[in-house]
């Protein structure tokens, strides 16, 4: 496949979610942000008592990660090989295309690869199939690249399209059609910080410090919106709630003007600050430390590309050997 020409990237550690703040400069040493206990059992402790449990095994993620690729090339034959009326992704979306709706929202509070499959888990325990799931991971918050032909990259990207630059942070966009949809994915999102004492809620993956993993909520009106008394309902641990108007960065290694505080949770107007998608090699992705089964990495991935939930977005893709696995067999 037309992929496997594409360079090896030659590294020593694996592509990751965990930064090192330290200069701005950015690492590639993946940490364990939980045990995968807690992670797979947060939305089953908030949603239903049918949801089924997952059966994620650990691992370490130093030494499960091989042959790296980098570059565009993979992705963009997966999505234009195959009959044309069979895939509902045939070309790659309008780079730097935002998504923004009445029943669509976002949430964000650290690595989005383990926040996505949350809300998966959310949507599976709400009866939803594999078919009908709607989360997606992306990025969000930021007041940078608004445009519609500009691109929000992940950080393999031209350093003015790097998503953190541009203010944004890693975040999930899900859809809910009502009330009691909503609080489940409010009731999920506020389940995953972890009690610190003297200090208050925080994320479960601390080591991934800084505005680009803060914690945050973006829905249609911010504050002003019929959701927002839904979203403070969840918020059991009183967590505060603050007003957002987007995050911006000055300059290359500025401060932030809305960054990662503990306790803390941005609410946003989704619709003046709207939600890019991520790469698709971020999609249903293994977790920080730990893998998911395959039917979620691969088979709802897979899904997820055909009915055009997810697209190429024109930034670079980050591969490894999984990765690799699903362009073959998708293609």
């Amino acid at each position: 496949p037309a992929w496997a020409n594409t360079r090896m990237l030659s590294a020593s550690t694996s592509p990751t979610c965990a930064r090192t703040h330290t200069s701005r400069a950015r690492t590639t040493t993946r940490s364990r942000d939980t045990t995968p206990s807690v992670r797979r059992t947060t939305a089953r402790r908030v949603v239903t008592a049918n949801a089924s449990q997952d059966d994620a095994t650990s691992s370490s993620s130093s030494t499960s990660r091989r042959g790296l690729l980098f570059g565009t090339i993979g992705i963009a034959a997966l999505a234009l090989s195959g009959p044309p009326a069979a895939r509902a992704a045939d070309a790659p979306r309008v780079v730097g295309a935002a998504v923004s709706a009445p029943n669509k929202f976002w949430l964000a509070n650290g690595c989005y690869w383990g926040r996505q499959h949350t809300f998966y888990e959310v949507e599976r325990a709400l009866g939803r199939s594999d078919d009908e799931i709607t989360s997606v991971v992306g990025y969000a918050g930021g007041v940078g690249g608004s445009g519609s032909k500009d691109a929000v990259c992940y950080y393999y990207g031209p350093s003015e399209t790097v998503y953190e630059r541009l203010g944004h942070c890693e975040a999930v966009s899900v859809e809910a059609n009502n009330e009691k949809e909503l609080r489940a994915f409010a009731d999920a999102y506020f389940a995953s910080f972890q009690k610190i004492p003297g200090l208050g809620m925080q994320r479960v993956d601390p080591q991934d410090a800084g505005a680009g993993y803060r914690n945050a909520i973006g829905i249609p009106g911010g504050i002003d919106s019929p959701m927002f008394a839904v979203i403070e309902a969840a918020n059991v641990n009183n967590m505060k709630l603050v007003p957002g108007v987007g995050n911006r960065v000055t300059e290359r290694g500025g401060k932030p003007s809305e960054t990662d505080v503990i306790n803390q949770v941005w609410i946003y107007d989704s619709n003046a600050l709207p939600f890019y998608q991520a790469e698709v090699y971020h999609q249903f992705h293994d977790g920080l430390g730990y893998k998911f089964p395959l039917e979620y990495t691969q088979g709802v991935k897979r899904k997820a590309f055909e009915r055009g939930l997810i697209a190429p977005t024109g930034c670079p893709e980050m591969r490894e050997r999984a990765f690799a696995d699903f362009v073959s067999t998708s293609a």
